[in-house]
């Protein structure tokens, strides 16, 4: 269990997951702002986006728009 837990982090923690998470953040905050949008409707608009991008990474920027 522990082993899992550990390489999930891993792979969290490598810097270009770190950015995609950042920049997640980022437009997630600059979508926000606008009047009328949330967070689902952030995660809609910024959807395409993560689409060409591993999974990991895409799951990670999504979790930091919202």
């Amino acid at each position: 269990m522990w082993e899992s837990l550990v390489y999930g982090l891993s792979i969290a923690a490598t810097p270009m997951n770190v950015i995609y998470c950042f920049l997640g953040c980022l437009y997630g905050t600059f979508v926000g702002v606008l009047p009328g949008f949330g967070p689902a409707a952030a995660i809609s608009v910024l959807l395409p986006l993560t689409f060409g991008m591993n999974p990991a990474s895409a799951v990670i920027m999504l979790a930091g728009i919202y």
